[in-house]
């Protein structure tokens, strides 16, 4: 089993393991002075079961429904599907295939953007809120600096799930989206932090390239760092920031092994700038001298992996959060609100170059079980 940062982090995740909020824990109260700034939502309530009941209908194969409805329901997806990471894209074809599978009928209309088109997702979401769409996933490149955008949705009637976000925003008290759907950011960080540990020692010299400023990177980026200050010597030579680009890992990485020759590891924020980081270390023949991670097990990753690109990653059980979007809308539709946690967390495991090529099977053949194993074309 990976081992867990000690501390504050430690109680916040064996709370996360132990349960989630659900619709019936709010309303929510202020941030105690002590709490773990990550984890600030699991101070508000009591947990329950319901993360791990829907975690456990995630992992079996669906059910049909008894009674569907006869008119299509209607569907807006809001996300940036155009990044290179294949998560955005895997979430909604794995949803899709899930609600094809219980026999549930529906109409949905994608909006693809880049990350970081603020403006062009707003203007989606304008756009969703005058239609006729009765549930929204919204996949904002920022949830902060998007919030309202997410408001609207909600004001307008519409039931928005909010897709790879894990922490509700304390602001909206309890008028908060159905659901909020993604794998723990800091969760991953910590478990490669502790690979890093664990595989390649206690001491050396490391860079970061991290993502747009916010939440996610916050804890993708902020935790890793925090992680390694905690439990090992390891030094940080310099963070640079991508904007979650491929362009901005390979820029990055450039910059990193020029300026800096004592890195002996450049640990990114997602699949797109570790193939640009993996990349700029290649064409610069360092591949033996300055080690990648990255963040989030996506096809790309596991490819360079099996090339000997890449060291390790975390690896999401990808399409757990799709299916978990297609069983949070049947859970409403049935009127079973009370089963609809008010955050979903999928399962998240390392992969590195240690790995057995039995166990990557294994696990890619469980994350990727509804989209299937080789890298989607965008």
């Amino acid at each position: 089993m990976t081992k867990l940062a000690t501390g504050a982090s430690a109680l916040a995740i064996g709370l996360m393991l132990a349960g989630t909020l659900s619709a019936q824990t709010l309303p929510l109260k202020p941030l105690p002075d002590d709490a773990d700034r990550y984890f600030w939502w699991y101070h508000q309530v009591q947990t329950d079961e319901v993360l791990s009941n829907m975690q456990e209908i995630v992992g079996k194969p669906a059910t049909a429904m008894a009674s569907p409805p006869t008119a299509p329901i209607k569907i807006a997806v809001i996300y940036p599907s155009q990044d290179v990471s294949d998560f955005w894209l895997r979430s909604y074809l794995s949803m899709e295939a899930r609600l094809n599978e219980m026999g549930l009928p529906f109409e949905a209309v994608q909006y693809a953007s880049n990350m970081g088109d603020f403006l062009l997702q707003s203007t989606y979401a304008e756009q969703a809120a005058r239609e006729d769409f009765q549930y929204v996933i919204f996949g904002p490149s920022e949830l902060q600096a998007q919030q309202d955008d997410i408001k609207h949705l909600m004001d307008a009637g519409k039931k928005v799930i909010v897709l790879n976000y894990d922490t509700p925003i304390q602001e909206w008290g309890d008028d908060q989206p159905m659901m909020y759907t993604t794998f723990s950011h800091l969760f991953g960080a910590l478990n490669i932090c502790n690979w890093v540990v664990e595989n390649l020692g206690t001491e050396g010299t490391y860079a970061m390239i991290r993502g747009i400023v916010g939440g996610i990177d916050d804890q993708r980026s902020g935790g890793f760092r925090d992680c390694l200050a905690e439990k090992s010597n390891w030094k940080l030579a310099y963070e640079h920031y991508g904007e979650f680009q491929r362009e901005g890992g390979f820029n990055g990485a450039q910059l990193i092994t020029s300026a800096y020759p004592e890195v002996t590891l450049i640990h990114n924020a997602n699949t797109a700038m570790a193939m640009g980081a993996i990349s700029a270390v290649q064409a610069a023949g360092i591949g033996d001298k300055v080690g990648v991670t990255a963040w989030g097990g996506t096809g790309d990753e596991i490819d360079a992996l099996k090339n000997g690109e890449l060291l390790a990653t975390p690896m999401r059980m990808s399409d757990d959060v799709g299916v978990a979007m297609a069983e949070a809308i049947r859970a409403d539709i049935e009127g079973r609100t009370a089963d609809i946690p008010l955050v979903f967390l999928g399962r998240i495991d390392i992969v590195s170059g240690k790995s057995t090529p039995e166990d990557v099977e294994a696990k890619a053949n469980e994350a990727f079980r509804y989209t299937g194993r080789n890298t989607l074309e965008r």
